[in-house]
């Protein structure tokens, strides 16, 4: 599995809701692998960018699974930790706005609005019980992979916000992005 394996806006799955997975059988654990493949993969081609997190649904497997790398500032860390079936149970705090990328919509950025604590119920690959309370980068996390689970993506927060997008440029820095010519010629928003 590579990068190449990661789907993209405007693939209609991205927009579909993922399967509860009710058995934990080699399938699985095998798109669990692909998950974790696709993600390390990804990564060595990027100088500035790290795959955090992944979503099922974005190696076009419609099951509820999401993978967070254990290290998010080290690249050649390449453990995750597995949430099947994860939701939120709880959110806390107040709304902030911090940016947020995402593997499938390619070199497109967001100041996203999220909550700054959540509570999150799951299981993990040995199908036990997980309970985590997530607080700032984490919780933000959690919080763009179960949208994915659920056919949601971080442009949803703010595709009525055009001062909310952003572009990485070659050297690593964000900056705004021309609206009509980057987000809405490109058909970024579908």
């Amino acid at each position: 599995m590579t990068k190449d394996s990661i789907i993209h806006l405007p693939n209609k799955h991205l927009r579909s809701k993922s399967k509860k997975i009710t058995v934990i059988d080699k399938n699985i654990k095998q798109v669990i692998e692909m998950m974790k493949a696709a993600t390390i993969d990804w990564d060595k081609s990027r100088e500035h960018e790290i795959g955090v997190a992944l979503a099922a649904v974005q190696i076009d497997q419609l099951y509820r699974i999401i993978i967070i790398r254990d290290d998010h500032e080290e690249k050649e860390n390449s453990f995750f930790n597995v949430f099947i079936n994860p939701r939120v149970t709880k959110y806390e705090g107040q709304l902030v706005d911090d940016y947020e990328g995402c593997l499938s919509v390619p070199e497109i950025y967001g100041k996203v609005p999220r909550y700054e604590k959540v509570h999150v119920s799951a299981i993990d690959e040995n199908a036990n019980a997980v309970k985590v309370v997530a607080s700032d980068f984490m919780a933000r996390i959690f919080q763009h992979e179960i949208d994915h689970t659920n056919g949601k993506l971080f442009i949803d927060h703010i595709k009525d916000q055009p001062e909310a997008f952003y572009k990485l440029t070659k050297n690593g820095n964000l900056k705004k992005v021309d609206y009509e010519k980057d987000i809405r010629k490109n058909n970024i928003l579908w």
